[in-house]
């Protein structure tokens, strides 16, 4: 289980067994293992992991056109707790924060 931040250091997601969680538990996404990217539960570009544990959404992926398909919803995982702030790490050229409306 990963805990997984937004630019300004919030708790945004739980990376858990290859699947995307909010931080109540609730499955919001999936890894696409061989692209390296998450995708929403609609099967679309939702961002990637940027400096270790920022999940960030990049401007100007080849991905942001494909469709993956529909991987299905795994559930609820539970709180895993909130970490607290990770610090700010300002912006990084060609990112920015993915839209959180799961929180």
């Amino acid at each position: 289980m990963e805990f997984l931040f937004n630019s300004k250091g919030q708790h945004i997601a739980n990376f858990v067994n290859g699947q995307l969680h909010a931080p109540s538990g609730q499955n919001i996404g999936h890894f696409m293992e061989g692209q390296g990217i998450f995708i929403d539960m609609s099967g679309r570009y939702l961002g990637e992991i940027v400096q270790n544990n920022r999940l960030m959404y990049y401007r100007s992926s080849p991905h942001r056109s494909v469709s993956y398909g529909n991987y299905g919803n795994y559930g609820n995982v539970g709180n895993y707790g909130n970490p607290g702030n990770h610090g700010s790490i300002g912006s990084i050229g060609g990112y920015e924060d993915v839209e959180i409306p799961w929180l």
